[in-house]
């Protein structure tokens, strides 16, 4: 200005007019200097007290942003592209007041991303670099610290600044913390999934009790699809048989315990009633107000009926439906204490069908089968439903009676069961069968204290109402504990008799009526012990079986008997044979062809002078298998006969079929014959049928004229008892048969 002015004064005077018009121009930049100056003081010098200042909005504007950025839980982040370098921002959220919150920032290296998750995150920064999404948007692992620690975080940014040449230079945006998130999230899959892959039942209920979410087995297992039940009551489910009761308990339960569990009917779509096994929680909503409840529900209907049937087939026999054994000593076991307590007693009878073994080799398993059901029924409702009737194997019955005064009491119940025996039983199809019971007594106290005890000595009791021939009972004594202690003693006494020479045979001649002379003998075992004298056959026969030494003193019967023979052969009696008792565990071995065919080789006779004796219950025990053996037996040449012909439960039908030589009439037909027209009607019958079979007929224990009349009047061939000879020894049975040789003797003849 100072140089404008020092122009304009020194120009010369003679210009004139032209120099004011530079004052003027002069005057008018002046005036245009001190306006801008005044302008940009103004705000300082001119502007009202009441207004804020810049400072004060800026402060203002700062508080707002620490606000927002403490409330919100956010980072901002901004970061050069060319430097490589972050600016992050934040909120210090563990400040004790909104008004002292302090804001973070670090200017540092980007934070060091997941190594898992960095491809994916240069993969998403590019495709926004490029211009092919307008948004970075991001969630990956991140050690923001720098201290290991991994953290997930969402990102969200984009583009704040480019060069010149368009290209970005500066990203900036926000991120924020979702490992929780990502946690809760991840655990809500877990739940969903197995939730949806459950075997059980799960729905979820609201504060109402209507259904809000259910699994896929709960359509499989109550048929509702989802969209049935949503929104639909609980009590959709609920069955007829639902109690209001439980009901109660239920509610009771998750109001003090926040659960229940516990077993409830419930009805299908379908309806069809299933029994459930439910388990409900109560669980709080996501506002923490109102409760939801979790139920998990089960199909048990199946489970049930098979623990039932278990439970069943532990305690009750399949075939009768009494109760077994188990059960028996349980019920045995509460009627002792209660009878100790009321000071009473309790009777225990065993039963045992006799010859049922001979019933069910013969007649079949399955016939057997029937026979059984039918004597449990009888049993039970012969002694009545108050009383516990068992079965605990095979024939074998059991009854407990309570509250009996005295033995004659259990002796009365026994009779009434032995007599209501005497009625055929019933088995189908019309068919009848007489069973005899055989019942053995014992009683607490005065017997035994335990189940164990009385139930023993029951069946000792049983044993001794056998021995007294059947179809009877007998009360427990302890002189029976002897005869069972003298059994034992007499089968281990039975195991020396062979290499004590105790054992020994005897012999009962056999007389051809029509040739009125001996032809053949029958061999009988004999003991004679040391220890015990003479024991009867009907003792240690049974024995022998029992523990399989049959087998051996078979054998050595065979043997001597043939021997035997031999020697009365090389004396000139070539025409007797000699019968020999086959028992049915010989027959079941399978070897007894074998054996017999050594026996023949090693004593020299031959096969046409033996013949073997087999009773219709040893041959109908397993009959396919014995006809086998019998046939390689009958193709060595021995005779094959049928003993005690008439007792058993024989096929006639498949005794034709065996290839038998000789049928022997049981003594039991005989002896009555010419006192009772049964038996002479089944005697003659049977003697009819064996020649129409053209077998040898032989009657046994023959001991008076007027049978043996009867016999020769009706054609049996041979006969063998007493009126003959009793049974003798080897020597005095030769004299006999010498004495009386070929032709009648005198006392004997014929009339």
């Amino acid at each position: 200005m100072g140089f404008l002015a020092a122009t304009v004064w020194a120009a010369p005077a003679a210009q004139g007019w032209p120099r004011l018009l530079v004052l003027l121009v002069v005057a008018v930049l002046l005036l245009a200097v001190v306006a801008i100056a005044v302008r940009r003081l103004w705000p300082v010098f001119g502007r009202s007290r009441a207004e804020p200042s810049r400072a004060e909005i800026l402060r203002e504007r700062d508080e707002h942003l620490k606000l927002a950025l403490w409330a919100s839980g956010e980072h901002f982040w901004d970061f050069d592209l060319v430097s490589k370098r972050m600016h992050r921002l934040r909120a210090d959220e563990n400040g004790p007041h909104t008004a002292e919150i302090a804001v973070l920032t670090r200017k540092s290296d980007m934070p060091t991303i997941h190594e898992q998750d960095l491809p994916l995150v240069k993969q998403r920064l590019r495709s926004h670099l490029q211009g092919e999404t307008p948004i970075f948007v991001s969630e990956h692992r991140m050690d923001l610290d720098g201290n290991g620690s991994w953290v997930w975080v969402r990102a969200r940014g984009r583009i704040v600044e480019r060069d010149l040449g368009g290209r970005p230079v500066r990203i900036a945006g926000t991120a924020r913390d979702i490992t929780a998130t990502r946690n809760a999230e991840y655990e809500h899959r877990i739940a969903s999934e197995v939730m949806r892959s459950m075997s059980e039942a799960v729905a979820v209920l609201d504060w109402n009790q209507n259904f809000i979410a259910v699994n896929k087995a709960f359509a499989r297992i109550t048929g509702y699809a989802e969209d049935e039940v949503i929104g639909q009551p609980a009590s959709l489910l609920d069955s007829r048989q639902h109690e209001e009761d439980s009901t109660a308990r239920m509610l009771g339960g998750l109001q003090q315990d926040g659960s229940w569990s516990g077993e409830a009917w419930k009805v299908r779509k379908d309806r069809e009633e299933i029994l459930c096994r439910l388990e409900i929680n109560v669980v709080p909503d996501a506002s923490g107000l109102r409760r939801l409840y979790v139920l998990v529900l089960n199909d048990i209907t199946e489970q049930k009926r098979a623990e039932q049937e278990l439970r069943y087939l532990a305690n009750y026999d399949t075939l009768t439906s009494l109760p077994n054994r188990s059960l028996l000593s349980e019920r045995l076991s509460r009627a002792i204490v209660r009878a100790r307590r009321e000071n009473g007693r309790v009777a225990v009878l065993f039963i045992d069908l006799d010859r049922f073994k001979d019933i069910n080799d013969s007649l079949g398993h399955a016939t057997g089968d029937r026979i059984l059901r039918a004597a449990a029924a009888r049993v039970q409702q012969t002694v009545g439903a108050q009383h516990t009737v068992a079965r605990l194997s095979g024939d074998e019955f059991t009854v407990v009676v309570e509250d009996i005064g005295s033995s004659r009491e259990a002796e009365d119940i026994a009779q009434r069961i032995i007599t209501a025996f005497k009625q055929p039983l019933s088995f189908g199809d019309g068919l009848e069968l007489s069973v005899s019971p055989s019942i053995g007594i014992s009683l607490y106290p005065d017997h035994a204290q335990v189940p164990t005890d009385l139930l023993k000595h029951a069946d000792t009791a049983m044993y001794q109402a056998k021995a007294a021939g059947r179809h009877t009972y007998q009360l427990y004594s302890e002189k029976m504990d002897e005869k069972t202690r003298h059994r034992a003693i007499l089968a281990n006494a039975l195991r020396r008799a062979l290499e004590r020479n105790e054992l020994s045979l005897v012999y009962q001649p056999r007389m051809s009526l029509k040739q009125q002379r001996i032809t053949g003998v029958e061999a009988l075992l004999r003991w004679h012990s040391k220890e015990f004298g003479e024991v009867s056959p009907g003792q240690f026969i049974p024995l022998a079986e029992e523990s399989g030494l049959i087998l051996e003193i078979g054998a050595w019967v065979l043997r001597e008997a043939l021997l035997t023979l031999r020697q009365w052969h090389e004396l000139g009696l070539q025409h007797l044979i000699v019968s020999v008792n086959v028992s049915a565990l010989q027959l079941q071995r399978g070897d007894l062809a074998d054996v017999v065919a050594r026996t023949l080789a090693e004593t020299g006779m031959t096969a046409a002078h033996l013949e073997l004796e087999l009773t219709e219950s040893v041959i109908m025990a397993n009959p396919e298998t014995n006809a086998d053996t019998l046939r390689a037996c009958r193709r060595l040449g021995v005779s094959l006969a049928i003993d005690d012909f008439g007792t058993g439960y024989s096929s006639l039908a498949y005794l034709k079929r065996l290839p038998l030589t000789t049928l022997k009439i049981d003594q039991e037909f005989v002896g009555d014959l010419t006192h009772d027209v049964d038996d002479e009607a089944i005697t003659s019958t049977i003697i009819n049928m064996g020649h129409s079979l053209l077998l040898n007929v032989v009657a046994e224990g023959v001991e008076t004229a007027a049978q043996l009349q009867f016999l020769h009047d009706h054609g049996c061939d041979e006969i063998q008892g007493h009126w003959i000879s009793h049974a003798l020894g080897a020597d005095a049975c030769l004299q006999f048969i010498c004495k009386h040789g070929p032709g009648p003797t005198a006392a004997h003849a014929m009339p």
